[in-house]
């Protein structure tokens, strides 16, 4: 998939998301007014910030998907893991927002308010958007594995993160028509609560790919089979793999024969790069190979190894 094909998907999913939490921002902050409750109100204003967020998204991806140029031989992939650390402290300022409402409402009614029971209005409109951010969650989840988008798995995440926070604010709900008014409040610091942990899970994810965390161990797995099953492979000496946004950065060491010519050698690395880039995923970016001779040494050991 080129770059541009990735953010035109991306763009996609982003702008379903977007319409789901427009309609939903829309729907909870009406029920949350008429119907009298606090939760249904904190939760609209965290999908008015999903709203946000969606727009932060097809910012970042737009810019990662930029091609390298003089100033990022690298690329821009980055810029997306900066567009998730964005959302992280978007979702957290939301979450201290709600729970400082949510606390002052707890100490009114402690003082003595009594605050009129929410109708059975705040409770219908909780539940659809249980359902709806459920099936926001499984499709944004889907197409983030598929893109592996760090981006928009956080948002996948926050769909999840919204279904329990619509449960949260059921509880609440109920709680206050039964009569214990303080419930209402108790579910909308849940909510900030759920936020900030979702907050949290976008920026741990966001942080390996910022810091050259290496790839997955299925994906060095199927690289090293790769390798070792390239003709002329005699040996690996060395595997590094790193994270650079969605992508991975290989380097390889082999061995092969000492008697082989350079240009043979040379045949031997050019295979081993386009299995690796063409073989192992889209998210191989790039695959740098350095040829060593292989001596027959029983004791030899990796530069790697000698390095350690």
């Amino acid at each position: 998939m080129t770059e541009k094909e990735y953010v035109k998907q991306v763009n996609r999913t982003t702008a379903v998301t977007l319409a789901g939490n427009a309609f939903l921002a829309v729907a909870k902050f009406l029920g949350g007014v008429f119907a009298r409750s606090s939760a249904l109100v904190s939760d609209a204003a965290q999908s008015l910030t999903d709203c946000f967020s969606a727009g932060v998204v097809i910012v970042g991806v737009h810019i990662s998907g930029r091609r390298s140029d003089k100033d990022h031989p690298y690329g821009h992939e980055r810029m997306e893991c900066i567009a998730a650390l964005i959302l992280a402290a978007v979702f957290t300022a939301t979450a201290i927002v709600i729970a400082l409402q949510a606390i002052e409402s707890i100490v009114a009614i402690a003082g003595g308010e009594s605050p009129e029971a929410p109708s059975y209005i705040a409770l219908i409109t909780a539940g659809g958007s249980i359902l709806v951010k459920g099936g926001l969650y499984i499709f944004t989840e889907r197409r983030a594995k598929k893109l592996n988008s760090s981006a928009l798995h956080g948002m996948a995440v926050d769909h999840l993160s919204d279904s329990l926070s619509s449960f949260g604010a059921i509880v609440g709900i109920v709680g206050a028509m039964c009569g214990v008014a303080v419930l209402d409040p108790v579910a909308s610091l849940f909510i900030s609560v759920m936020i900030v942990r979702t907050a949290w899970g976008i920026v741990r994810l966001a942080v390996d790919q910022l810091v050259d965390k290496a790839a997955d161990p299925a994906v060095e797995k199927a690289i090293e089979d790769a390798v070792l099953s390239t003709d002329g492979v005699e040996r690996i000496d060395v595997l590094r793999t790193r994270q650079y946004g969605n992508k991975v950065f290989v380097d390889l060491e082999i061995a092969v024969r000492a008697d082989l010519s350079l240009i043979e050698a040379h045949r031997i690395a050019e295979r081993v790069h386009a299995r690796v880039e063409h073989e192992i995923g889209e998210n191989i970016k790039h695959c740098m190979v350095h040829v060593n001779p292989l001596t027959g040494e029983d004791n030899h050991e990796s530069p790697q190894e000698e390095m350690e």
